[in-house]
């Protein structure tokens, strides 16, 4: 099923329709994703990246079904890129209750040649720019006085480890604590925190990686024999930016087709 396929059958949520969002590392990908999902449940969406040219075609296709998403260039690693956005979404938009923290990277090298340079822009980016957005978009709601939910992309790394991805997985597993941290100190503001920590999922970088004979031998590890479709994380998003889980705050919810689950 195509991710256009998947955002027109996207699941239904009550209760979105007219709401605020900022989705980070909304260009492509799974953040592409989001942002569809949740202008085909009437969210009114910021798409937010550094890439403003393929933010404007996603803007675009969101048009396309009478959504509503304006483009909004940003670089978490900047604190001031960070105010800028916010303050750029809400002028827009209006006052956000949902962000989707989904921007990150990867370095892919054994352990002993990862850089300082490396760790520094995977670190910068998949954990303290999650964190700057967070805070960021965090004052604005408890500012508001309205709440709202935040829902970092974490990853099945956060859990477990693989050989060559050393700073990712220490970002991922960081930015799961720093979900739970978050939770703790914003539910007095009814701000809740949570973190989707997908397995595998195909997307435009990898699609052709599961085609070749390391791609399939990683699938036979699956319980499920499978990688997942990204239409296959919608239903959870939904849930998590929706009042339907109102009071789940501080969960790391894991979407892998029981990877995680092996020993």
């Amino acid at each position: 099923m195509s991710s256009e396929t998947a955002a027109r059958e996207a699941p239904f949520m009550p209760g979105l329709e007219g709401r605020n969002a900022i989705v980070t590392g909304a260009s492509s990908g799974l953040g592409r994703q989001f942002a569809l999902t949740l202008a085909r449940a009437g969210v009114r969406v910021a798409l937010a990246a550094r890439r403003a040219d393929r933010l404007q075609a996603v803007a675009d296709e969101i048009a396309g079904f009478d959504g509503r998403a304006i483009p909004v260039r940003l670089d978490v690693g900047e604190p001031e890129s960070v105010r800028e956005c916010v303050e750029a979404a809400e002028t827009e938009l209006g006052p956000i209750t949902i962000l989707v923290n989904n921007s990150g990277m990867a370095v892919t090298k054994p352990a002993l040649e990862q850089e300082v340079a490396d760790w520094d822009s995977v670190v910068g980016t998949n954990l303290r720019g999650a964190w700057l957005v967070a805070q960021e978009v965090a004052r604005h709601m408890a500012g508001h006085g309205h709440g709202g939910s935040i829902i970092n992309i974490a990853s099945i790394l956060a859990l477990r480890v693989a050989k060559g991805l050393a700073p990712y997985a220490a970002s991922k597993a960081g930015l799961a604590q720093l979900t739970r941290a978050l939770a703790l100190e914003l539910a007095e503001h009814g701000i809740r925190v949570n973190a989707i920590a997908p397995g595998y999922f195909e997307t435009e970088i990898n699609a052709g990686f599961f085609d070749t004979d390391a791609g399939r031998k990683m699938m036979r590890r699956i319980p499920m024999g499978r990688i997942g479709r990204m239409e296959e994380l919608d239903g959870l998003l939904l849930l998590l930016a929706s009042d339907a889980s109102a009071y789940v705050t501080g969960a790391v919810l894991v979407v892998d087709g029981g990877q995680s689950a092996m020993l």
